[in-house]
């Protein structure tokens, strides 16, 4: 106590100072704790348990403390907080959702007089919920959701459901995920462009509504397909190069039987309507899949052109080691030699891996690459080489999504994804 004292006692009045103290009692203790958190922590705002009603709330925010604020429990971001908190009632709304709609009345009513000082604590670990309460709670609510970080919060989701139409009103704090970084600096401007990025989604969503209808339907499966699996999430993940991404894709997770023939199919759809389909006749003759990931890709692509569209390509692919007994080398499959050759894998992001499948098709092997389909095009900057190589050498790159083109869209449509 003798350190929030301190802390908070310094002369700073630019800092608002809220005390996560989660009171909740009768009014004259309720009133005790308020001159406690205020005149001698010198607190601007304090968090508070509502289920003892309006007056274990008031003394907090009337009266000589009407300039104060306080946020309410609503659904904490604690698993227990299930046990009680979204129990349902008579009306069929939950407990939180009547918590909202009461602190939406006591702002409101002049009989309290909380004269719209009152927030609620939503977790980040609940986007449902907070969804739920920026619709009951309305634009002029402030809403407080931890729970981002060590906790598991998706902090993409967390915006895009808690803030109002405004682009305001919500608060994450962020404390184990900033203060245990290596770097703390680049860890807090990390989280401040991810916030201000979200936020901007918001501001200029109205003019992007019609951004889904850009996508071909083979697209809009394949997002959703890739939701369902959990192939891809939204978040914030720091990915091999050290950079915090807001999505992370793992193809690895198509990992059954059934996710394979439906990936095998949506490679097909995009192939069969992209440029490598001249009027139903594709304009290569063998799949190539290098390895790892890319052989059983360029398996269940070529299987899946034949079984759905008819179209019966060759398909190779490489070996890491080259084999020195029965065929030998590294190349397994049909043969490429003077054959236009499509590559097929999962992810591009600096081209590297795709350019090493150039060099080895262009070699002794005499192959023509015309293509690269590929599920997601992260779109990140890359050497010029490298891409002069992808656009001279090869034509055309056919991505089912590209990250930066269609991320406004992933973000629209994230929101009624989040059932599938």
């Amino acid at each position: 106590m003798d350190y929030i004292h301190a802390q908070t006692s310094k002369d700073d009045d630019t800092i608002p100072i809220l005390l996560d103290c989660k009171r909740g009692d009768i009014g004259s203790t309720a009133a005790a704790y308020a001159e406690s958190s205020y005149d001698h922590l010198n607190a601007d705002g304090v968090t508070l348990s509502p289920l003892m009603g309006w007056d274990s709330i008031s003394p907090f925010v009337t009266g000589k403390y009407s300039h104060k604020g306080a946020f309410l429990l609503c659904k904490t971001s604690n698993p227990g907080s299930n046990d009680i908190l979204t129990q349902k009632l008579s009306d069929d709304k939950l407990l939180y959702e009547q918590i909202a709609k009461l602190s939406k009345s006591w702002n409101e009513s002049e009989d309290h007089a909380a004269g719209n000082k009152l927030g609620l604590v939503v977790g980040a670990t609940d986007i449902e919920a907070l969804a739920r309460v920026r619709n009951v709670a309305g634009d002029d609510v402030w809403i407080l959701s931890p729970g981002v970080g060590f906790q598991g919060g998706d902090l993409i989701g967390t915006m895009k459901n808690g803030l109002n139409s405004k682009g305001s009103g919500l608060l994450v704090p962020i404390s184990r995920g900033i203060s245990r970084a290596e770097n703390i600096k680049q860890k807090s401007e990390e989280f401040r462009d991810l916030m201000n990025n979200a936020r901007q989604e918001i501001l200029t969503g109205k003019s992007q509504t019609n951004s889904c209808e850009d996508i071909a339907d083979y697209q809009r499966k394949f997002i959703e397909f890739s939701l369902s699996q959990g192939v891809l999430k939204f978040g914030s993940f720091v990915l091999k190069s050290g950079r915090t991404s807001p999505y992370f894709f793992n193809a690895g997770l198509f990992s059954s039987g059934a996710a394979l023939s439906s990936l095998g199919r949506a490679y097909a759809e995009s192939i069969v309507a992209s440029e490598f389909n001249n009027n139903g006749t594709v304009t290569f003759d063998v799949i190539f899949g290098p390895a790892y990931k890319g052989i059983s890709l360029g398996a269940v692509v070529a299987s899946a052109l034949y079984n759905d569209f008819g179209i019966d390509v060759g398909f190779a692919y490489n070996r890491k080691e080259a084999k020195d007994h029965g065929e030998g080398g590294v190349l397994v499959g049909a043969s490429m030699k003077g054959k236009r050759v499509l590559i097929v894998d999962d992810v591009i992001t600096a081209g590297t891996a795709i350019r090493e499948s150039f060099s080895m098709l262009t070699g002794p092997t005499g192959a023509i690459p015309v293509g690269v389909s590929i599920a997601l095009d992260r779109a990140e900057k890359r050497a010029i080489e490298v891409s002069s190589n992808l656009i001279t050498r090869s034509r055309y790159l056919q991505s089912l999504f590209n990250s930066m083109l269609h991320f406004r869209t992933l973000s629209l449509l994230y929101k009624p994804l989040l059932e599938i």
